[in-house]
């Protein structure tokens, strides 16, 4: 079987049709923007050669050969209508994400597909120039790499869920060890080995020695669960999460990353509110990490770019009437009068001080949902690997030494100590904006290696099934935890 063939199984296999909806947003979308009917464009013989190759090829980007070209003998317009869906598909996404969320408003890479592959034609190029489509980072090569390896092991094996009815600590003996030890290998943080008994038959360990222990850290870590060596429910659990549905998980994030600029600023915030982690980027170089609170699944951080314009030192909080008359009315008076909040207008609000809501420090952002990054009184929370706990808004551990940073780099640094001096709220306006990204990657690459995490808000369906992916695993309900913390 040849490589392409191989490919194009190990996909059939991973990410298998179920009864879906038809598409209507996902693919009619890439068709209105890539439409080649009667657009002129006539296909040389090379020229058609390239264009089914590489459309047998778009599993590599996580995507079926069948959504862009179901005959495989088309020709002329059909094939360039079916080459422009593709190569569209490519620079732009194959689905448009503000018809699959109510609110997206990060800007979206915009190609003219048409006049590219008119180019590419005449300067017999279309193979080279479809390659450039795609996102050209270390990230989306990491992303489809390990997307291939999913598929290929999904094709060869079917999901056997490890029962975690109880846990395994380190030097216990049991008889799940085996099938732990075969997902540890399959995703490379164990080296194949051939050990062989008497027999001649491949020996199977069950007792989960110090070489296992650190694997499962290792694991735990890349999978957004404490990383504690312990073979708890959690930990099993996404051990228990087959091939094929981390090769769906891998095609619904490169999708994502194809939605993207292709050049984004190179000063901005980036927030990953799925993995709960903020990176910062000065001049297009890594600055800074670091943990954030996002929101909870109910209230989710909605995906947007929206520019930093202000610090707010010392803030205030103007609470929302739903969380007012939901959260705060049923606490009572005293509780009221003890966390500083006072009525002004028909509104509550929290006055500034060390129970704010909002911390010591605001990093406000222009935006249409009044969402926005701050500081908070809440810092346990960050020590949870969990931590989809706000009603939306994002907090960010360690915020006023993020924000004092900020304000140095922008040279505000005076302006913002001085204001930070005082007890009330004061206003410091930087000197330039800051885009900031609230993105949502449930698979992503930190560098260094492949990261998972579950699909809090459930929003991977949506992208799935516009690429006509298979069902993904039933969406892990967390339970609200009862708590005096009410902020944004």
């Amino acid at each position: 079987m040849t490589q392409r063939k191989f490919i194009g199984a190990a996909i059939a296999a991973a990410l298998s049709t179920t009864t879906l909806l038809a598409c209507s947003q996902g693919g009619n979308s890439a068709n209105q923007n890539a439409s080649g009917e009667q657009s002129g464009i006539t296909l040389d013989r090379k020229a058609e050669k390239a264009l089914r190759e590489a459309i047998a090829e778009a599993p590599m980007h996580g995507l079926k050969p069948e959504l862009f070209l179901t005959d495989g003998e088309a020709k002329g317009d059909a094939l360039v209508e079916a080459g422009l869906k593709y190569a569209s598909a490519l620079a732009n996404g194959y689905s448009d994400p503000k018809e699959l969320f109510e609110v997206y408003t990060i800007p979206r890479a915009q190609t003219d597909v048409r006049a590219g592959l008119r180019q590419a034609i005449e300067e017999g190029r279309v193979s080279e120039w479809l390659k450039s489509l795609p996102p050209q980072t270390d990230e989306y090569r990491a992303l489809s790499q390990a997307f291939l390896r999913y598929a290929k092991q999904a094709g060869e094996t079917a999901d056997r869920p490890i029962p975690a009815d109880t846990p395994i600590k380190p030097g216990a003996r049991d008889e799940r060890i085996p099938a732990i030890v075969a997902v540890l290998r399959s995703g490379g943080y164990l080296p194949e080995e051939q050990q062989s008994n008497d027999q001649g038959q491949q020996q199977q360990p069950t007792t989960y020695t110090p070489q296992l222990v650190e694997a499962v850290k290792q694991f735990q870590a890349d999978s957004g669960v404490k990383s504690d060596g312990v073979l708890g429910k959690d930990t099993i659990g996404a051990l228990s999460t087959g091939p094929a549905a981390r090769a769906r998980q891998l095609a619904v994030a490169m999708e994502r990353l194809r939605w993207l600029q292709r050049d984004p600023p190179g000063t901005r915030i980036d927030v990953n509110t799925a993995a709960t982690v903020l990176d910062y980027w000065r001049d297009g170089q890594h600055a800074d990490r670091r943990k954030v609170v996002a929101g909870d699944a109910p209230t989710p951080t909605p995906q947007l770019q929206s520019p930093l314009y202000r610090l707010v030192a010392k803030p205030t909080w103007t609470v929302p009437q739903g969380i007012a008359e939901k959260e705060l009315v049923p606490k009572g008076q005293d509780w009221l009068n003890r966390n500083n909040f006072v009525v002004k207008d028909g509104q509550y609000v929290q006055q500034s001080g060390p129970k704010n809501s909002l911390g010591l420090v605001k990093l406000d952002l222009k935006n249409d949902q009044a969402i926005y990054l701050h500081d908070t009184p809440a810092k346990a929370l960050f020590a949870q690997d969990e931590r989809h706990r706000s009603h939306g808004c994002v907090r960010v551990e360690n915020a006023v030494q993020f924000a004092t940073m900020l304000a140095e780099q922008e040279g505000v640094r005076d302006k913002f100590e001085q204001a930070m001096a005082k007890d009330d709220q004061a206003f410091i306006q930087l000197p330039r904006e800051i885009p900031v990204r609230l993105l949502y990657q449930t698979a992503f690459w930190d560098g260094a290696r492949i990261q998972f995490r579950d699909d809090v808000y459930g929003w991977d369906e949506n992208i799935a099934k516009a690429l006509q992916l298979a069902a993904g695993p039933p969406r892990k309900i967390r339970q609200p935890q009862s708590s005096d913390d009410i902020g944004p």
